[in-house]
């Protein structure tokens, strides 16, 4: 198990990253390479490959990106962040998106995430 302080400190630095608009090193960064994702009830994606490319296919669909955290919260190997998200696509098309990110952790590196959001 992670300390409480330490999983506070890499959570901090990982939301700071993708505040930064720095979201691809922050996966490549603090992500297990077993790490599985997961949107709402949609099907889990495992494997970092799999979710870097979706991540890729994301970022690579936007012209703008904005980041708001509203707070979160650190508990025993598990964290969660709220965030406002504001897309901009390339096609001209905008979404705001109010999520929450719950993530597990396994020595230092996320191993399971998450996403809450309204569709």
């Amino acid at each position: 198990m992670t300390e409480s302080s330490d999983l506070a400190a890499l959570e901090a630095e990982l939301n700071r990253m993708l505040l930064d608009g720095e979201a691809l090193a922050a996966f490549e960064a603090f992500y297990a390479d077993d790490v599985v994702m997961q949107e709402n009830s949609d099907p889990p994606v495992a494997g970092k490959e799999a979710n870097r490319q979706r991540e890729q296919d994301l970022l690579g669909s936007l012209a703008a990106f904005e980041a708001e955290l509203l707070g979160g919260a650190v508990g025993d190997d598990l964290t969660y962040s709220e965030w406002i998200y504001t897309f901009t696509f390339r096609n001209g098309d905008r979404q705001r998106l109010h999520e929450v990110s719950a993530r597990r952790w396994r020595d230092g590196k996320v191993i399971h995430e998450r996403f809450y959001f309204d569709r």
